[in-house]
C-alpha cells in the first residue's frame, strides 16, 4: 500500500513538478535518454526557421526550448509551464541563449500575450493534462499566424504501452486539432518503446 502511495506521488510529480521531489522528476526528464531522442526529434519536424517565434505548452526541464534557440538563432522562444520548478529548471539549463528565451510561469488555460503571431507552437506529452484541450487548441491556434504550425506529441507513459496505445493516442490528437480548426494533419511516428506519436497542422487562417 505505501509502495502504491509512493509510486502515485512521483507520477504526480511529473504531472505537476514542485519541491524536492519535482527537482527529482526534472532530472529524470532532462537526463532520460528518451525523452531528449523524443523533443529534438519533434522540434526537427517543425522546420523552424532562423527568424520564427515559436511556443513550447508545457516545456518540463527545456529540452526542446533549447533545440528551438539553436534554429531560431535570430528570432524570440516562449515557453509556458505550470511549475516554478521546471522554469528555473529549464532557465539554467538555457542561459546561453536567454537574451531568445522567455519562460513564463503560467497556465495553458491562463495565457499571456506574445504581441505579435506565432510561427510555431509544440507540446510533448503534456495536451493529456490539459482542462478543456479543444478550447486550449483553438486559443493556441488563435496566437498563430496564417499558415503557422503546431505540433502536437505523445508517448504514451501508462503500464502495458505499446504501439497500439501510440496509434490511439495519434488518432485521439487528430480529433483535438480537427476540432480546434486546423488543417492539413499528417501523423510521424518515432520507434521507441513505446513509440511517439507527433501530429502537425496548419492554422488556415
Amino acid at each position: 500500500m505505501a509502495m502504491t502511495a509512493l509510486k502515485q506521488r512521483m507520477i504526480g510529480q511529473f504531472h505537476h513538478p514542485h519541491g524536492l521531489g519535482g527537482r527529482v522528476a526534472g532530472w529524470v526528464m532532462a537526463h532520460r535518454g528518451s525523452n531528449r531522442q523524443r523533443n529534438v526529434w519533434v522540434v526537427s519536424l517543425l522546420d523552424i526557421r532562423p527568424a520564427e517565434r515559436v511556443l513550447e505548452v508545457g516545456f518540463g526541464p527545456g529540452v526542446a526550448i533549447g533545440e528551438l534557440a539553436a534554429r531560431a538563432t535570430h528570432g524570440r522562444v516562449y515557453g509556458v509551464d505550470h511549475s516554478a520548478v521546471m522554469v528555473e529548471r529549464a532557465s539554467r539549463r538555457t542561459r546561453a541563449a536567454a537574451d531568445r528565451i522567455e519562460l513564463i510561469h503560467a497556465s495553458v488555460d491562463r495565457l499571456p500575450s506574445f504581441g505579435e503571431p506565432l510561427d510555431a507552437v509544440l507540446a510533448v506529452n503534456s495536451s493529456g493534462f490539459w482542462p478543456d484541450p479543444p478550447q486550449r487548441l483553438r486559443e493556441l491556434r488563435s496566437l498563430l499566424r496564417p499558415g503557422g504550425r503546431i505540433a502536437l506529441a505523445s508517448q504514451p507513459r501508462c503500464p502495458g504501452a505499446n504501439r497500439d496505445t501510440t496509434t490511439r493516442a495519434a488518432g485521439e490528437l487528430r480529433d483535438l486539432l480537427t476540432k480546434a480548426g486546423f488543417t492539413g494533419l499528417r501523423v510521424e511516428t518515432l520507434d521507441l518503446d513505446p513509440p511517439v506519436a507527433c501530429v502537425l497542422g496548419v492554422n488556415p487562417g
